[in-house]
């Protein structure tokens, strides 16, 4: 016997490289896959609609309320002026969800 080290294909090599990195790209999907993983833009996307949806939810609410209460302060209407203008508040709010929830995606 020979304490000579083996001399290796370089084909072997890069056979072996590839297999690592076919391995890794494939764990990497299964991870993507299992945690759900959106794409940036399109998480991005949602992020936008959900604040834009919940700006329309507050402002309708406290722009109606604030409107609903100038008018029971003028007209002596109280508490039905606050009643009545955020309720429409609300209703518009809602229209406005709605219609924006309806639109195809983008």
């Amino acid at each position: 016997m020979s304490n000579e080290p083996k001399a290796q294909d370089p084909s072997d090599g890069d056979a072996r490289l590839n297999a690592l990195d076919a391995r890794l790209k494939a764990a990497r999907e299964q991870v993507t896959q299992r945690k759900g993983v959106k794409a940036g833009a399109e998480a991005d996307a949602n992020y936008r609609l959900g604040n834009r949806i919940l700006t329309e939810l507050v402002a309708g609410i406290g722009g109606g309320a604030f409107f609903g209460w100038v008018v029971d302060r003028f007209a002596g209407t109280k508490p039905w002026g606050l009643l009545v203008v955020m309720a429409l508040g609300v209703v518009a709010a809602f229209r406005n969800i709605i219609r924006i929830s309806s639109r195809p995606a983008e």
